[in-house]
């Protein structure tokens, strides 16, 4: 990540941990959550093998499904782009 882009990630990381995504992560037990911010989730989709950045209203549910299969770099990217 650019230095611009690393401090971002830091101050929006977490620890990854599991969130439900119901129907698509019923299957794995959901999808692996490594950042917020505000009312958004940074997570990883292991079905389609990329990062998303999707709304949530309920901590440990995401709202939104999407099948990116992009690098985190470029979802951190995204979300300060939105952010700045």
């Amino acid at each position: 990540m650019a230095p611009k882009q690393l401090r971002f990630w830091e101050a929006i990381r977490v620890s990854p941990h599991k969130w439900k995504q119901t129907p698509h992560g019923d299957e794995g037990g959901g999808f692996w959550v490594v950042a917020l911010l505000g009312g958004r989730v940074v997570w990883y989709n292991d079905i389609e093998e990329g990062f998303n950045c999707s709304k949530y209203i309920t901590a440990g549910e995401i709202d939104e499904y999407w099948c990116n299969q992009d690098d985190l770099d470029v979802t951190v990217q995204r979300l300060l782009d939105e952010a700045t």
